[in-house]
């Protein structure tokens, strides 16, 4: 009888141990399913939406651009998910350092200035602040903008590239500043502005759409470089983001998206 009742109590404890090694391992199993279904950390990006071809509306309203693509792709390479927001470009610093948006990426140029106030990655593209007049424009380069009306977008590296050219700056008649290139664009074709200053890769894009009515000078503002900027203290999502740029070089993932609106490789 007592071995009878020892049996049982052994097989009573197996049966526990058993029952609690199972229990174990399901909520191991769905601790690990809970975590591969966890929804990724979304991070929203400041743009401007009238900045083609690196980020803009297309005819159906949608934002679309090179640089929106890069920040998709760089995402996805880092586990994350992207929100657009459009921006007043003319106060970007604000809208990053309040937290309203994590990092700025839209043809911003490296300035010593944003360096100092922001967190920028490495540099993945060249440019020029190149100069665009009507077609039948005597002007040929810097020195024939006196006395003449200059546009530029307010708050955009063209402005900071003039200024940088102090006594061409002082030759003007006006400098006259625009929420956005389109404007300007319209204004010179309209003659109310002699000529416009603008990033190299909007400019081409709009004369390409209307060469009958703008040609773009030899001369220029200088060059510049474009990056993606961080607040300073957020040194984490910079190192992510500048990660899956690197690994978006050596994949070629940069070098298609470079080729579907530029039909080059022009990333660094």
């Amino acid at each position: 009888m007592q071995s009878a009742v020892r049996s049982l109590w052994l097989g009573s404890v197996v049966a526990v141990m058993l029952s609690a090694c199972g229990g174990e391992s399901g909520s191991s199993a769905s601790s690990a399913s809970h975590v591969a279904d966890e929804p990724k950390k979304t991070i929203v990006m400041g743009l401007d939406d009238s900045f083609p071809p690196m980020g803009f509306r297309d005819e159906q309203n949608q934002l679309v651009g090179f640089d929106i693509d890069m920040a998709r792709a760089a995402a996805a390479h880092a586990g994350l998910e992207v929100s657009l927001k459009p921006i007043d470009w003319s106060a970007k610093e604000s809208e990053l350092n309040s937290k309203r948006v994590d990092m700025l990426w839209n043809g911003l140029t490296v300035t010593p200035q944003r360096q100092q106030q922001l967190l920028m990655s490495k540099p993945y593209m060249d440019n020029h602040q190149i100069i665009v007049v009507r077609t039948d424009s005597t002007i040929q380069t810097k020195t024939d903008l006196a006395h003449k009306v200059v546009g530029v977008q307010d708050g955009s590296s063209a402005v900071d590239a003039i200024e940088a050219h102090a006594d061409v700056a002082k030759s003007f008649a006006e400098l006259k500043k625009y929420p956005d290139n389109v404007t300007a664009l319209m204004d010179v074709a309209a003659k109310r502005v002699d000529a416009l200053v603008v990033d190299e890769v909007v400019g081409r894009y709009y004369v390409a759409k209307k060469p009958d009515e703008y040609k773009i000078l030899k001369d220029n503002f200088g060059t510049e470089e474009y990056a993606v900027a961080f607040r300073k203290n957020d040194t984490e999502l910079a190192q992510q983001i500048q990660s899956a740029l690197d690994s978006m070089k050596a994949d070629g993932t940069s070098a298609k998206i470079a080729k579907k609106w530029f039909g080059k490789d022009i990333v660094k």
